[in-house]
């Protein structure tokens, strides 16, 4: 069939308002996920082929995405051309006008393509403020985009630590929350990147006071579920001094989700799922 075509997306969104990115069951109605707000917008563009739509890679209520991605096939009617990928975007995005969902890119793809099978790497960027004792001392903008601590420093050394012990490959098990899907994943992840770097707010220069951040980011194939809320909360204990750097290294080596302490878990708002790259399209671009 000539006028179906697969295409490759990668969309961002404000997680704020959603129930994840993946779609959410009938059962759990009227609540939505972002796939089901871009299934509807993709039906509008009224296809022959029922829409069904591949999300590479899941985040939680609550978590952003500035590049998440995504494949679908769509085929017109009346044998009409595949839409270009310049067209696509302009129309999906104004059928997402009213959600906080954008499409970024769009890219023809094989039709043998998978937008999660194929990804090569994942990159999660974790963004803390710190000196901020109520929430309603942070800049409107950033209100739901970071995580607000008291503590007005943080031993980051000892957290660059900590984080050069979670890169290569491990068992994370430790760092996975306790899922229906736990007996199917392997616990087994090669993490190429964990590091801490000073971070910084676009309305800073506007604002009354100083408001410093830190952006702790991760990069790997794939991750296991809530991993890396899990390995953010631990690496900000130990820049508390609530955790060394030698228990963290107990906590990995456990193997056992039961071994990460209670209570470390950074919220959902402070996590942006950054870019998903692929070889096919030379990366997210």
């Amino acid at each position: 069939m000539r006028n179906r075509a697969r295409y490759l997306i990668f969309f961002q969104y404000i997680g704020t308002k959603y129930s994840g990115v993946v779609k959410v069951p009938p059962h759990q109605l009227p609540s939505k996920g972002v796939q089901d707000h871009l299934e509807d917008a993709i039906r509008k563009l009224m296809p022959l082929n029922p829409v069904s739509l591949s999300v590479s890679s899941r985040t939680d209520r609550g978590v952003h995405a500035l590049s998440n991605s995504a494949h679908f096939d769509l085929q017109r009617k009346n044998n009409l051309p595949p839409f270009t990928e310049g067209i696509l975007i302009e129309a999906l995005n104004f059928y997402l006008k009213t959600e906080q969902i954008r499409i970024t890119n769009a890219h023809r793809v094989p039709d043998d393509f998978h937008a999660r099978y194929q990804a090569q790497s994942r990159t999660y960027v974790y963004r803390i403020a710190l000196g901020i004792p109520n929430q309603l001392l942070l800049p409107l903008t950033e209100l739901k985009f970071c995580w607000s601590l008291r503590n007005t420093e943080l031993d980051v050394g000892a957290m660059r630590k900590a984080a050069a012990l979670l890169v290569g490959n491990h068992d994370f098990s430790s760092f996975r929350a306790v899922s229906t899907e736990m007996a199917f994943k392997n616990p087994v992840k090669v993490l190429d990147v964990a590091s801490i770097q000073p971070g910084g707010s676009f309305v800073q220069s506007h604002f009354q006071r100083e408001v410093l951040f830190w952006e702790v980011t991760f990069k790997a194939r794939s991750f296991l579920y809530k991993q890396v809320r899990r390995m953010t909360g631990a690496l900000v204990a130990v820049g508390q001094g609530r955790l060394s750097v030698p228990q963290l290294k107990e906590i990995l080596e456990a193997r056992d989700t039961m071994a990460y302490p209670k209570n470390l878990v950074a919220p959902a708002h402070g996590l942006f799922l950054t870019r998903v790259d692929y070889r096919e399209t030379g990366g997210e671009t």
